[in-house]
């Protein structure tokens, strides 16, 4: 079989699932990773012979497409702030609203407007909280090498993943098994606490499409309809017995809670609370001061 009719296969099989545009886009993926073809390589090469051992592949990555098993999982790779990440089906897939979360702290933290501490990274105290895969967490210590980072995660195997990519990435991290509902104190006062923690309510997962539902882990997104800010909750309480003075929370949030959760910060104390759009127009980041 060459390359051209293996393409065909997938847009003849995936048809019923996926637009055109994203069936192709898997097969470039895939072909970049199992055979080391780049899109023009393909175009160039469309009789390229595909040997059994490399077809083999290739239909196994098409029989977990027709289960919409996400592309990120089928390939065991992804990309997160211009970094290289291993995931599996016990973390989520990083998502580009979270990039824009850590966009937000780093460019805090190096235009000096930040009023934690000395107004630089040195000697920055940060906790990624409900780390998963570590992007955040490991994110932040690639562009801010002078900070020591803590990551915490209730979930070993989640914390398995993340450890793989902290060497990666070659990015020092501090790792914490811990719920962070039953937590009580932090190994340090911190200068920054940054949290992506679940808040999808149960109501609303009729939008969630078949490939984050059915495959990526329910524990690091959903939370109960009358609970819904549960964990902003305690990483707020717990942000106020652990923050430095002037120190720093910053939170990615539920998009149609975002009154609700601003007026939480707020009711416990917190200043000057700043909430921010991300790319596609919703209400998704919040950051408050001690």
């Amino acid at each position: 079989m060459n390359i051209l009719e293996l393409k065909n296969i997938f847009r003849s099989e995936l048809g019923n699932i996926f637009p055109k545009n994203e069936i192709d886009s898997f097969f470039y993926m895939l072909s970049d990773t199992y055979l080391h073809l780049k899109k023009v390589d393909i175009a160039l090469n469309p009789n390229l012979t595909i040997a059994p051992s490399k077809e083999k592949e290739f239909n196994s990555a098409l029989d977990k497409l027709k289960k919409e098993e996400p592309i990120q999982y089928i390939l065991g790779e992804t990309e997160f702030y211009g970094l290289p990440f291993y995931i599996d089906k016990n973390v989520l897939i990083p998502r580009p609203e979270t990039e824009e979360l850590v966009k937000w702290i780093i460019d805090e933290v190096k235009s000096q407007k930040s009023k934690v501490k000395s107004y630089s990274e040195n000697n920055l105290k940060i906790l990624d909280i409900g780390t998963g895969s570590g992007c955040i967490a490991i994110s932040l210590a690639k562009h801010l090498p002078n900070a020591k980072i803590w990551a915490l995660d209730v979930s070993d195997k989640a914390l398995d993943i993340a450890k793989k990519n902290a060497t990666l990435n070659n990015a020092e991290i501090h790792f914490l098994t811990q719920n962070i509902l039953t937590t009580k104190q932090l190994p340090e006062i911190m200068d920054i606490i940054v949290s992506n923690p679940p808040y999808v309510r149960e109501l609303e997962k009729y939008e969630i499409n078949n490939n984050v539902l059915k495959h990526e882990p329910h524990l690091a997104l959903f939370v109960e309809d009358e609970n819904a800010l549960i964990f902003y909750d305690k990483i707020a309480d717990l942000a106020k017995e652990n923050l430095n003075n002037k120190g720093q929370l910053y939170f990615e949030i539920n998009q149609y809670l975002a009154k609700e959760t601003t007026a939480l910060l707020k009711n416990k104390g917190f200043k000057n609370i700043e909430l921010r759009k991300d790319i596609f127009g919703n209400s998704r980041m919040l950051k408050a001061e001690i």
